[in-house]
């Protein structure tokens, strides 16, 4: 197999699940922000489950690709679902919840991916359909791996990633202010973490934090393995 079919084959595979888990991640917030009440997501047209609403041509579609090729782990970002947090009923405290709804949705999508890949996994399929089955398995192990990396990655406690609003909402006011002022420069904190992360700077942390929650999502499946095996 050359190098372009290995690119068309992980593109293949990959394609759904980088898709939803990026433009889940998206709308999670907006929806957490209109329940807490701000509209702005929903006034955008963006409270939609729909990929092409999220999609953004380098973040979604080339940064992953790039990425897999680079250090075998594709994951990347959508446009913004756009949030005004001083809309919010009560901003600092509701700040956190907003933000931490997009890596919940990669953790509920991780463990989604997780129950398919275990059924999928149980009897061997034969004949015609083994192809097709192996092509699902290795898409519900994509799913894993994307939605547990995009989850680790975002809580990562530097704004503007979600772990860094997370821990905005919950250091003391006049800190948080403080603590704010980093996502003035947030294009060169994802662009530098990313960097971090090609030269294997993160790599023990990272690593280490990516094998702990798939170690709990195998844990949490683990009755349904009994059962299907």
């Amino acid at each position: 197999m050359n190098e372009l079919d290995t690119i068309i084959r992980t593109i293949t595979v990959y394609a759904i699940p980088v898709l939803f888990a990026i433009s889940l991640h998206e709308a999670a917030h907006g929806y957490v922000a209109r329940y807490f009440g701000d509209p702005t997501a929903s006034e955008a047209g963006r409270l939609s489950l729909n990929p092409a609403r999220h999609i953004d041509p380098f973040g979604t579609l080339l940064l992953p690709l790039l990425l897999y090729m680079a250090i075998h782990v594709p994951f990347g970002y959508a446009k913004p679902v756009p949030v005004d947090f001083s809309r919010l009923r009560n901003p600092h405290k509701q700040m956190p919840w907003v933000a931490a709804a997009g890596p919940a949705a990669n953790f509920a999508m991780a463990l989604g991916w997780m129950i398919a890949w275990v059924l999928l996994a149980g009897p061997a399929s034969a004949g015609d359909g083994a192809d097709m089955a192996d092509f699902f398995l290795k898409m519900a192990g994509a799913g894993v791996s994307v939605n547990v990396a995009m989850f680790v990655f975002n809580l990562i406690p530097i704004p503007p990633l979600d772990g860094g609003r997370i821990m905005t909402g919950l250091l003391p006011l006049p800190l948080a202010r403080k603590f704010a002022r980093i996502e003035l420069y947030g294009t060169y904190v994802f662009m530098g973490v990313v960097a971090l992360m090609y030269l294997h700077v993160l790599d023990g942390v990272f690593i280490v934090s990516i094998r702990a929650v798939t170690s709990l999502l195998v844990n949490l499946v683990h009755p349904l393995t009994l059962l299907v095996n």
